[in-house]
């Protein structure tokens, strides 16, 4: 029977700190009401100076291996998606192999924006059905609130910092009814990457780098491009939405979850949501909302998971999931 990857573990972590609408609307010009009515979101969680990726993706990591009963000796490879390392090098991803005691195998970090758990995903994947791992920690891990410019309301009030991780291993699968990645798609196109990008970067040390985004044309592109991945994975395996048991989106803004609901035609209650609580994680956003579905109980083992999530670059794709 053919390899495939299966989903055995999910973690997450979130900063200490909490910061409501209203602590923000006492520091920049904005409001509690301004802020829901565009974006769905009622707080978020900043990191502190301690609270960098590593930190943030080992305390995910380690979750996840648990939940998996796993441990340091399981992990053949770290995927890290992170457009905030704690440093141009070493990667992320190795630096969470040292904290995790794991003493052999590969690591790397992987940068598409928000996309990067779903690039990191696909990727995955292949190294366990290539044979070239066994056991892979794939990580989203960021620390936005460390490239925003916060006097602009526009942009700052949409992210929030932490991390989420699951763990792949190699099993056996063929159907769709059997556990595991059915399939990952992942797309991009560099034309678009002046509507979300950030303005510097460590290599240019007159620009320490702030996020900017055109919203409108993000809102535009994110609908079309994610119903089309979303379309594109279950045509890839012969199924349709009536099929699907959970949809766990990207964690952008509420407009852009509730519409992509609305193309699908997905009920609310087939749809997981953390963008209120959460906000904007990036990369770190799709496992955040899937280990905590997993934790309270509601994805429950053989459930297909569609995930899907589009970022910068412009970069997106989904990944459809037998738990």
């Amino acid at each position: 029977m053919p390899i495939r990857s299966i989903l055995s573990g999910a973690g997450g972590y979130l900063p200490e700190r909490l910061v409501s609408n209203d602590e923000l609307a006492a520091q920049i010009d904005t409001s509690d009401t301004w802020i829901r009515e565009r974006t769905g979101i009622r707080q978020r969680y900043l990191a502190a100076p301690h609270e960098t990726a590593c930190f943030m993706g080992t305390r995910a990591a380690r979750e996840a291996l648990a939940n998996a009963g796993a441990g340091p000796d399981d992990v053949d490879a770290i995927i890290v998606g992170t457009s905030t390392p704690d440093q141009a090098f070493p990667a992320t991803a190795v630096r969470i192999q040292a904290e995790l005691g794991v003493t052999r195998g590969f690591g790397f970090d992987l940068s598409a924006a928000c996309s990067g758990f779903i690039y990191g995903l696909s990727v995955a994947d292949s190294m366990i059905r290539t044979g070239n791992a066994h056991g892979v920690l794939v990580i989203g891990s960021e620390v936005y609130s460390r490239i925003l410019d916060w006097k602009d309301r526009a942009t700052c009030v949409l992210f929030g910092d932490g991390a989420g991780a699951v763990f792949l291993q190699a099993g056996e699968g063929y159907g769709s009814a059997d556990r595991g990645v059915l399939s990952t798609h992942l797309h991009a196109q560099g034309t678009l990457g002046d509507i979300l990008y950030v303005n510097g970067s460590v290599g240019r040390r007159d620009l320490p780098g702030t996020l900017v985004m055109n919203g409108k044309e993000v809102f535009r592109h994110a609908v079309i491009r994610l119903a089309g991945a979303v379309e594109e994975a279950l045509s890839a395996n012969g199924l349709t939405t009536a099929d699907i048991d959970w949809l766990v989106p990207h964690q952008a803004n509420l407009r852009i979850i509730e519409a992509m609901g609305r193309r699908l035609g997905l009920p609310a209650e087939r749809v997981v949501i953390t963008v209120d609580r959460h906000a904007n994680t990036s990369a770190a956003s799709v496992p955040l909302a899937l280990a905590e579905a997993l934790a309270d109980g509601r994805i429950k083992s053989g459930d297909l998971v569609l995930m899907e999530a589009l970022g910068g670059g412009l970069t997106w794709g989904s990944a459809l999931v037998r738990i």
